[in-house]
């Protein structure tokens, strides 16, 4: 019982110390891990990445890629400066690369390490496509989403640490069933809802970000509907990182004019 109670107080202690009040949300994120140990393996990462890949330079493609890139980090740079959070990006350090893969997909690390496949362009299809994609990727680093879920991998192995503590005294049976329904009741309500907020905060703050940067956020929704058309997983929304395709176009379809207002105020229409 005093173990068990040791490894509820220290779960209960980091949910109370390890937060952070992001910029673009306005609201508390856990913060269990410090951005400073967070950028050094992510760029350490990145740059191994980029060693073991095709980088594209000198095309069309990724000379647009740079240029997107630039437009949406200087959108966010105005917001932060206009909000009072000049120093934000201080430690980022961004980076666009277009590299030859055929799977549809861009990410952007911890840190403003931005990489765009080549087999999203023709999903893209033009620089307000692209826009729609790497600003919900910059998104994901603006708003620490990595820290966010490395946060949450330290909150559910306290948890795990803690049903095996309670459970110590069962036989193994009963052990081995408890740690399976925990599991599969911590991904199903807390881990996998966790990423798919995520995922719509991405969508929310890329649609800004766009915006400032001077594109129609009303685009996004045409890149989406493209996406959708691809085709993907019957999995139910549920059970996913991911909301589903009509889920994200009907959000952004609501956004699309706080968007635009929050554009008008840098000048943007």
């Amino acid at each position: 019982m005093k173990n068990y109670k040791i490894a509820l107080m220290l779960f209960v202690g980091a949910l109370m110390i390890g937060c952070a009040t992001n910029p673009f949300t306005g609201k508390k994120t856990m913060a269990l891990v410090g951005n400073n140990e967070l950028f050094a393996s992510s760029f350490q990462q990145y740059g191994s990445f980029i060693k073991e890949n095709k980088v594209v330079t000198g095309t069309a493609d990724a000379q647009l890629v740079n240029k997107v890139g630039e437009k949406i980090k200087k959108a966010a740079e105005t917001y932060l400066k206009a909000n009072g959070y000049s120093d934000y990006l201080k430690d980022y350090k961004w980076e666009y690369k277009l590299v030859q893969d055929k799977a549809a997909n861009a990410w952007c690390m911890p840190g403003g390490k931005i990489v765009v496949y080549t087999g999203i362009l023709p999903i893209t299809k033009n620089e307000a496509g692209l826009a729609t994609v790497m600003g919900h990727e910059v998104a994901h680093a603006l708003a620490n989403h990595g820290q966010q879920r490395m946060s949450a991998n330290v909150l559910q192995q306290l948890g795990a640490a803690g049903v095996g503590v309670a459970t110590s005294g069962k036989s193994a049976e009963t052990q081995q069933l408890a740690m399976a329904a925990y599991g599969g009741g911590s991904n199903v309500i807390g881990v996998l809802p966790f990423s798919r907020k995520h995922e719509t905060e991405a969508d929310d703050i890329g649609l800004v970000l766009m915006a400032i940067a001077g594109y129609n956020p009303s685009d996004a929704l045409a890149f989406w509907q493209r996406m959708a058309k691809q085709g993907g997983s019957s999995q139910p929304e549920f059970l996913s990182t991911h909301p589903s395709n009509s889920t994200r176009i009907e959000n952004l379809n609501t956004r699309i004019p706080e968007a635009k207002r929050e554009a008008a105020k840098y000048g943007k229409k």
